[in-house]
């Protein structure tokens, strides 16, 4: 099952995996392959476009950065069964490290992907070699949450056009200067036989709440026992990760380092790109140096 098919101008994933169950995973990589790896998931809703400035800012760095689209979402395949928890996510993970040679990674997650390579490791299920986490932590504000799942939850029958779904993306995202042409949404929504426009993850992906208790518990349990490099960025003007869920975090994991990038809002790296690749380069190459 999908969304619907593919507009013109969607860019091909350069990779496709086989992930949990035979669920195919589709990707992108930038840089040297003999470079560290970097491995970058994207957070509920998006795709591994997201990361594709990052990508490029790694690889020029000389790092193997590595982007896919989780299951349901992007040019990967919708779960069969329409199951999506964290676990599968995990297993999906595991899956591209394995067909990528089974080399040690550096994690880095945003949101939803920050909350599956912190489980990985924290769990000891993925033997990493640091840890960035962006925009996300045990401790989230349940408004922002509500938001995201509103904006996911919009026309679920479809949007008329193109400008009807930019429109509903600017209002997402006020703080952003709108596109001048629609082309980029090409990436975003998938044309269904309905004739309209549909969000290219699966709907399936967003029934039920999480228990928002339990998965607090989860996450600090995994964040007490993280020992790799750990990297902590929050977007400035994020209604998710408040400036005290961020301080959670830290008290939970001491050693952690810390950036706040000013002016980002939750999606840290699409709204300042140029200084989340120059905090994220300047930690790695300290911590995760090329040729190290």
């Amino acid at each position: 099952m999908s969304a619907g098919n593919r507009l013109p101008g969607t860019p091909d994933p350069r990779h496709v995996w086989q992930g949990a169950g035979g669920v195919r995973i589709a990707g992108d990589s930038w840089g040297d392959p003999d470079g560290p790896l970097v491995i970058l998931q994207h957070g509920g809703g998006q795709t591994r476009h997201a990361w594709k400035g990052a990508g490029e800012t790694l690889g020029a760095a000389g790092y193997h950065a590595v982007a896919f689209d989780a299951r349901g979402h992007g040019d990967s395949d919708w779960a069969p069964d329409g199951r999506y928890g964290q676990n599968l996510m995990i297993e999906d993970l595991k899956c591209v490290i394995a067909a990528l040679g089974n080399r040690r990674p550096v994690l880095v997650g945003a949101s939803m992907g920050g909350g599956t390579s912190l489980v990985a490791v924290g769990e000891d299920r993925v033997d990493a070699t640091g840890l960035v986490m962006v925009d996300i932590g045990p401790r989230v504000e349940p408004e922002g949450v509500d938001k995201i799942h509103a904006f996911m939850t919009l026309k679920p029958d479809g949007f008329d056009s193109l400008e009807e779904v930019a429109q509903a993306i600017a209002s997402y995202q006020p703080h952003r200067t709108r596109p001048r042409t629609l082309d980029g949404l090409a990436k975003n929504v998938r044309l269904g036989d309905d004739g309209k426009y549909h969000w290219h993850w699966d709907p399936r992906y967003r029934e039920g709440r999480p228990d928002h208790e339990l998965r607090y518990e989860r996450l600090s349990a995994c964040a007490r026992r993280l020992t790799l490099p750990t990297l902590l960025v929050r977007g400035g003007l994020s209604n998710v990760l408040s400036e005290d869920g961020a301080q959670d975090f830290l008290s939970l994991c001491k050693h952690s380092e810390y950036v706040n990038v000013t002016g980002a809002a939750h999606m840290v790296a699409g709204d300042r790109n140029d200084i989340f690749g120059t905090s994220v380069i300047a930690f790695l190459k300290r911590k995760v140096p090329v040729g190290g």
